[in-house]
């Protein structure tokens, strides 16, 4: 998962309280465990706890080995967000000093140049456009998938 700026922000005023970096993912990745996925439609998936809903956009990324990947980024010598989904990894730093934490394997790649981040993992990226209270139906999506049913704050409806 990348972050917009206007996530990161969202992040930080609805689940962290902090600005760190590895303390928003950290954050993130606990959200997506205890969360359901529903897919939108137009590449649009909606991650929800019931209570909140993570809004995303899936990216396009190639299916490469390691080897591949280390080629691709051996010429950028700019700090970049660098995450590793399967091991939960996100440093700033260079890509290629990051490459060298991340066992070989082959790995979906994605990366933007103009924001510089990068995204390796097992999984298809996903960009982060927004978090929000849940609406309604997410709610109640969210109940029937973890089989429970949903009650009024006043009591029986």
């Amino acid at each position: 998962m990348l972050l917009t700026r206007h996530a990161k922000e969202r992040l930080v005023k609805r689940l962290t309280k902090r600005r760190k970096l590895g303390c928003i993912y950290s954050e993130l990745w606990s959200f997506l465990d205890r969360s359901v996925r529903l897919d939108v439609g137009e590449g649009i998936v909606i991650f929800t706890d019931g209570r909140k809903s993570l809004v995303c956009t899936k990216l396009d990324c190639e299916r490469l080995p390691l080897e591949e990947i280390r080629r691709r980024v051996a010429g950028t010598e700019r700090s970049y967000e660098c995450v590793f989904f399967d091991g939960r990894l996100v440093k700033e730093t260079t890509p290629r000093k990051f490459i060298e934490e991340v066992p070989d394997g082959e790995y979906c790649f994605y990366i933007n140049m103009k924001k510089r981040s990068l995204y390796i993992g097992s999984r298809e990226p996903f960009l982060v456009i927004t978090i929000r209270p849940a609406k309604g139906r997410e709610r109640e999506a969210y109940a029937s998938s973890r089989g429970t049913t949903m009650m009024s704050p006043n009591g029986s409806s």
